[in-house]
């Protein structure tokens, strides 16, 4: 029976799960129009092992969302991770957030369509996104990188791709406009998308280092020098 505690965090959305053997026992989902991550997480993370009837030190590991994503949420939700996976001596289980959006498809319902390839977006501002494309038994086909949404790329996709995330919810126009696309609204990384992929990952020995596992940011950060 193996217990693990999953969080996401990389997207407004402050999501927190508890499961057994990869079946979900509580979660929390929060979002705001700004990142609640630093004031809400650690209570969700209370809240949901309350809910489970479990204490922290049953926990047998981790499993955390790296991004790509917002830097502020990676860094709050990553630093979580490893602060309890640290304090309880347990397995730290680091997971693309673009595969946890492509697990996290079935959730929303029947998919709309047998389509070959999955397409989850996260919201990289203004018409960027953080993408990926995945076969239908989630399994990566190119690599993560930054895209800039517009008719030409979108064009280019494979018929029967469906697009999808915070990502692909701001370009509803485009996908309309995009033959052969399917835009499935409304998912997200959901922690309980991680359950799974995070049992498999444990079950398979494929843990991370706790002290070095760091976030998929995406992207450099546009630092930029004050003004004097």
């Amino acid at each position: 029976m193996t217990l693990v505690l999953a969080i996401e965090t990389s997207t407004r959305l402050c999501s927190v799960a508890v499961g057994r053997d990869g079946a979900l026992l509580a979660e929390r989902n929060e979002e705001g129009e700004g990142f609640i991550h630093a004031e809400r997480l650690h209570v969700l993370a209370e809240e949901v092992m309350r809910e489970a009837g479990e204490g922290f030190a049953a926990l047998d590991a981790v499993a955390v969302g790296i991004g790509p994503g917002s830097y502020t949420g990676l860094r709050i939700g990553l630093s979580a991770a490893k602060g309890y996976a640290h304090a309880l001596g347990c397995p730290l289980i680091g997971v693309s957030t673009l595969e946890v959006l492509t697990a996290a498809l079935p959730a929303t319902g029947p998919d709309p369509t047998t389509g070959p390839v999955r397409q989850p977006m996260i919201d990289a501002r203004r018409m960027e996104v953080f993408t990926s494309a995945y076969t239908m038994d989630g399994r990566p086909l190119t690599t993560p990188e930054p895209r800039v949404l517009d008719a030409g790329w979108a064009a280019g996709l494979a018929t029967g791709t469906l697009v999808f995330g915070d990502g692909a919810d701001k370009a509803a126009a485009l996908w309309a406009a995009t033959t052969g696309v399917v835009h499935v609204p409304g998912v997200r990384p959901w922690a309980r998308a991680l359950l799974g992929l995070a049992l498999q990952r444990l079950r398979a020995g494929a843990v991370d280092d706790r002290a070095y596992l760091v976030p998929l940011y995406g992207k450099e950060a546009g630092v930029t020098r004050p003004r004097a």
